[in-house]
């Protein structure tokens, strides 16, 4: 894999986790303006959007760790 292509992988995993966690975020803020909730769904949402991020993180690096543990092999 070359530099380029590691980077956007990066890039990628990087806007992801952003991603998560911004939509948590603005998903707990929805809620909590409709049922009049607040600061509850926010710290909720916040936290499913972190669990989520990090999920979907490990998931993407998992065949990268599997690569090194089986000597770059795959």
């Amino acid at each position: 894999m070359n530099r380029m292509e590691l980077a956007l992988r990066l890039l990628g995993i990087g806007w992801y986790v952003g991603i998560c966690i911004v939509l948590g975020v603005a998903g707990g803020l929805w809620l909590d303006n409709k049922l009049h909730t607040k600061p509850l769904l926010v710290i909720i949402g916040t936290l499913l959007g972190i669990i989520a991020a990090f999920y979907g993180l490990y998931k993407m690096i998992l065949p990268y760790i599997n690569q090194k543990r089986n000597g770059g092999k795959n």
